[in-house]
């Protein structure tokens, strides 16, 4: 063989080689991605963390000796990235963390910083489409926005452990092989992490069954009721004791009274609005659009994301950053068009029962397609997922994270995160200018 040989040889080795491991790594992504959920409280904090941790294990794939699982040094691996993000910051809480419940006669005030809220998070960023359903329903559980939020009452050390032990089932042995301490330390911060949220004041609250007959009728009659802003049918469908947030606002309210006065006072510029279902945290959600366009014309409001519990309505978000929610959950800049002679069925939208069936297994909605990209942005223009191809933007930041990861190139690792971040990155123009040379 000549040396020529043997060199090409030799790199086709490595690139086969670097494909299986880049599989490899991908097949844990949504794993990872609801573990850093669970610590940073964030969907875009928990994709960088992922992203950090991919780089890092394939830099130091040669330096795995395999005394451990490659899934166990995966989250050794993004323990680490988690716990370096978490180190001397305020922790992520909602409205009723930092604050008695206000009223409905009471400004909504002044907005608070985004690093202050737990953000919510798409299904099928987190859930594998075709897990086992026990399992689903586990992780679905521990995605709740109120068992986000409890997590992120105990030091961080102390959430991985009960992350670890307690929602992914490992023996204390292996969570203390990876955080580097004793079984006997493993053992005393689960003990104290369980004293913690038994003092927490935890919501009860269902995760979404797309195959529960009685929970999607409720989300019907929701639709129905919040569409034709039917007082009456909205009573009949809050727990006496509902609760409602609306981040980045400081204001939240207790009670179906005080959530009415709202909707019908301060609120009532939702009288018309649209719904668009989806699925976050585990919870059914809605893209809210409020006529509030030129010409009474719809735009984002709001993303709904709606607890229930015993047939009632028992918690009612409202997160208002649309220009980087909407993006994430793949919901278009205006609404849908109703289809000519459609019935107004399942959640208010023609026919998507069985999108509501997919998104609660994990699967993108398909009536999301990608749209082709115009090849231009403009100063100012807001960036919609929906409006310039999402799920191939997406593709492109998978092969340039490829890239990276190959090359270890960090220009390379910063586009893809930039591609990937973009459709939250509507005001950084550094991010519109990478996105515009990519479209020439």
């Amino acid at each position: 063989m000549t040396r020529l040989e043997a060199t090409a040889d030799a790199k086709s080795t490595a690139t086969h080689r670097s494909g299986d491991l880049e599989l490899q790594l991908e097949r844990h992504r949504a794993e990872l991605t609801a573990y850093c959920y669970r610590m940073l409280g964030s969907a875009f904090e928990a994709e960088d963390a992922v992203q950090e941790t991919l780089v890092r294990a394939w830099r130091g794939f040669d330096r795995f000796e395999g005394r451990s699982a490659f899934r166990s040094w995966l989250y050794q691996i993004a323990t680490n990235v988690c716990l370096d993000m978490l180190n001397g910051r305020e922790r992520r809480a909602r409205p009723m963390d930092l604050g008695p419940a206000g009223t409905a006669d009471v400004p909504a005030g002044a907005t608070l910083p985004e690093a202050t809220w737990i953000q919510p998070i798409p299904d099928n960023r987190v859930l594998p489409p075709d897990g086992d359903p026990a399992e689903l329903a586990v992780a679905r559980d521990t995605i709740r926005l109120a068992f986000v939020a409890a997590l992120q009452h105990l030091p961080p050390r102390q959430r991985a452990v009960l992350i670890l032990r307690d929602v992914l089932r490992w023996k204390a042995a292996e969570v203390a092989e990876l955080l580097d301490t004793s079984v006997a330390s493993v053992n005393s911060a689960l003990q104290r992490a369980h004293a913690t949220l038994a003092a927490t004041d935890l919501n009860p609250s269902e995760p979404l069954e797309p195959m529960d007959e009685e929970q999607r009728s409720l989300l019907q009659r929701y639709v129905e009721a919040f569409e034709h802003y039917d007082m009456d049918s909205l009573t009949s469908l809050l727990h006496e004791d509902a609760t409602q947030t609306m981040p980045p606002y400081e204001l939240w309210l207790r009670g179906r009274d005080d959530i009415l006065r709202w909707w019908f006072g301060p609120g009532a510029g939702c009288r018309g609005s649209r719904l668009v279902p989806t699925v976050a945290n585990g919870l059914p959600a809605f893209g809210q659009y409020r006529p509030s366009g030129p010409g009474g014309s719809f735009e984002p409001w709001a993303l709904q994301v709606i607890e229930l519990s015993g047939g009632r309505i028992v918690g009612f978000n409202a997160f208002l950053d649309t220009a980087t929610l909407f993006p994430l959950f793949g919901l278009r800049p205006r609404p849908p068009e109703p289809k000519p002679g459609a019935r107004r069925d399942d959640l208010g939208q023609p026919d998507e029962s069985e999108e509501l069936l997919q998104l609660g297994r994990g699967v993108t909605q398909s009536n999301l397609t990608p749209q082709p990209s115009s090849g231009e942005l403009h100063p100012g223009e807001r960036v919609y997922g929906a409006d310039v191809g999402i799920d191939q933007r997406t593709q492109v930041a998978d092969d340039h994270l490829g890239t990276a990861l190959a090359q270890q190139d960090a220009d390379a690792l910063a586009e893809a995160r930039c591609i990937r971040a973009s459709d939250r990155a509507v005001d950084d123009q550094d991010g519109r200018e990478r996105l515009r040379k990519r479209s020439q």
